[in-house]
């Protein structure tokens, strides 16, 4: 079977296709042809290497994937060859308190594929079957591929961290990337008032189109102004993953008592806090990584109703994941990129 493999930290050109056996399904295991992965940074931040984390060579990458039941190992029970499914990216060892809450995100032994564990960038992966959730019937797999992670992290960072309530503000950093257009559907369908920034008139108008009333330009020296006016005071809650190039205005436009949830930081891993903004008006600053698995069935329903859908800027055949890469590198991909086999 074809598989991608990542043989040591670097640019694109550290990506290989190579040919390895299929894997043969253990108990309570299902084996799946893989239909399509989609890229995310954080496979970018696997290939080049992230310090304090050491990921063993070669490596499979790919956390997002759909596929095909294949296979049923022995005693595994609730799919038959042929059903389509949405491989989670999220894993733990044990199913401790946190799992049984619904909230396996947050478990100390948490892990993600294609980054803790081997991805899902090969034609066949086995998995156990806890880590499938079905497709519903018309859900397209090529598109679906671009569902899990990023969803998952906006619920994430809007239901569990930042616990939005409807009628609230919520502005949204970025809103053509992967998580910030899954914010704006989700905080919509929350029923928030939804106010996103990007940086072109095409990404401005995707982010309108998924139902932002307003999207600012964040490459204008006065976006923020024209924030605060949108806000009459500042936001209740802002989704930041971009870090330092935006993280002072994001904070400027924090209202009383108003929560920054924050996954990532694309343009670096430091930022500055004036302690008395913050604690004057209540404020609070919140991490967050992925989301439960639990709210894959939800967002899933929110898909086949059409209140939610994945943002596809193109696909490729598995062939060209060095193309794929550098196209995510240099900022060229509005919402996700999905890889085929």
């Amino acid at each position: 079977m074809r598989a991608v493999h990542v043989t040591r930290h670097g640019g694109p050109e550290v990506l290989e296709l190579v040919d390895l056996p299929v894997p043969e399904p253990g108990p309570g295991e299902v084996r799946v042809r893989v239909a399509a992965i989609s890229l995310n940074h954080l496979d970018l931040w696997v290939r080049r290497g992230m310090p304090g984390v050491e990921i063993p060579m070669p490596h499979v990458p790919g956390c997002d994937g759909t596929g095909t039941v294949d296979t049923l190992g022995p005693g595994t029970e609730g799919f038959a060859k042929g059903d389509h499914v949405l491989l989670q990216p999220g894993f733990t060892h044990e199913e401790g308190a946190e799992t049984l809450a619904g909230l396996d995100h947050l478990a100390p032994d948490y892990g993600i594929r294609g980054e803790h564990a081997p991805g899902f960038a090969a034609e066949f992966v086995c998995l156990p079957a806890r880590y499938l959730t079905p497709l519903p019937a018309g859900v397209d797999l090529v598109e679906a591929a671009a569902l899990p992670l990023v969803f998952l992290t906006a619920w994430g960072m809007l239901v569990t961290r930042a616990e939005v309530r409807a009628a609230e503000q919520v502005l949204v950093i970025g809103a053509a990337s992967g998580v910030g257009s899954a914010a704006i559907q989700l905080a919509r369908t929350l029923g928030c008032r939804v106010a996103a920034t990007a940086g072109s008139e095409e990404k401005r108008s995707l982010g309108l189109a998924l139902g932002a009333e307003e999207v600012f330009d964040h490459g204008d020296p006065e976006w923020s102004r024209a924030a605060k006016a949108f806000s009459e005071g500042g936001f209740d809650v802002v989704i930041e993953h971009v870090g330092p190039a935006t993280w002072d205005s994001s904070m400027r436009l924090l209202g009383r008592r108003g929560r920054l949830v924050t996954c990532g930081g694309t343009t670096g891993p430091k930022v500055s806090l004036t302690l008395p903004h913050l604690f004057m008006k209540n404020q609070s600053v919140l991490g967050s990584t992925m989301g439960p698995s639990s709210a894959l069935p939800e967002i899933l329903s929110g898909v086949e109703r059409g209140a939610l859908r994945p943002v596809l800027d193109r696909s490729l055949p598995v062939e060209s994941v060095r193309q794929a890469h550098q196209l995510l590198e240099d900022r060229e991909v509005v919402g996700k990129l999905v890889l085929t086999f």
